[in-house]
């Protein structure tokens, strides 16, 4: 995970409640899974990071044995860096899937109108031609590839990004019109 996604992780899950850094270390392998584990020698440099600079601030609580824990609670300053990330990602956090997942678990922090603006800058990047295979200048379709390895990612990638479209154009209806009104059967 880099630095920067390690912050916002911190911020954002820091948002919903105080925790010590274990539980806070849980709760980001939880999101990041087996495939980007964050160690203590990230982890940790990190949050002593974001605590100088005044985002988050730590205080001791008793702790279950008899040393006691160190509790990580995010300040009004950490609030409002955590919301200025939300509104204004970077392109990478758009583009790059696992940064806009990380991006995407904090977005209810946000207004609704910042949300569907994040949103749409999500579509509007899906909606942009794209492959992992470019000739001429081109990007190769599934179809234009006798490498059926080749062609298995392209396929892959076309219904993942497919589905996140229909995805992202329901929730920014909704967001915009409010949920559908519930029917009385």
């Amino acid at each position: 995970m880099a630095s920067g996604d390690l912050a916002l992780t911190i911020l954002g899950f820091l948002a919903e409640e105080p925790m010590h850094g274990y539980e806070l270390k849980q709760r980001i392998a939880e999101l990041s899974g087996h495939v980007r584990p964050v160690s203590d020698g990230a982890l940790y440099p990190a949050i002593v990071r974001l605590e100088k600079s005044g985002m988050l601030n730590r205080r001791e609580e008793e702790g279950s044995g008899a040393a006691p824990r160190q509790v990580l609670a995010l300040t009004e300053t950490g609030r409002e860096e955590l919301v200025r990330r939300l509104c204004e990602p970077s392109d990478l956090e758009i583009s790059d899937r696992s940064r806009y997942f990380t991006l995407l678990a904090f977005l209810s922090v946000i207004p609704a109108e910042e949300q569907v603006r994040v949103l749409r800058r999500r579509l509007g990047f899906l909606e942009t031609p794209a492959s992992f295979f470019y000739r001429s200048g081109s990007p190769v379709k599934a179809a234009e590839t006798t490498d059926r390895f080749r062609r298995g990612m392209l396929v892959m990638a076309q219904a993942i990004s497919t589905a996140e479209k229909e995805w992202l154009r329901s929730t920014i209806a909704e967001l915009e019109t409010g949920p559908p009104a519930a029917s009385s059967s």
